[in-house]
């Protein structure tokens, strides 16, 4: 498990921490779709991944200062 992030007041120290976890989760999901047989959780499992992975972008994206945060 990811430890906790500095106490700190920079946002990367805490936007690191939440795009670790974020990643960790996606690859949990993905693995657990090999794990179970029933179509509607792996679609569940699939499109959480999706999501999350997508949220994990949106923090990256914060990080490098891209336009859509300036």
């Amino acid at each position: 498990m990811a430890t906790e992030p500095a106490r700190s007041d920079d946002p990367t120290d805490h936007t690191n921490y939440v795009k670790r976890r974020l990643n960790e989760l996606v690859e949990h999901l993905r693995d657990d779709i090999g794990k179970v047989q029933d179509p509607k959780a792996q679609a569940l499992f699939e499109t959480s991944a999706e999501v999350l992975s997508g949220l994990a972008t949106a923090y990256e994206h914060y990080e490098q200062r891209q336009p859509a945060w300036q």
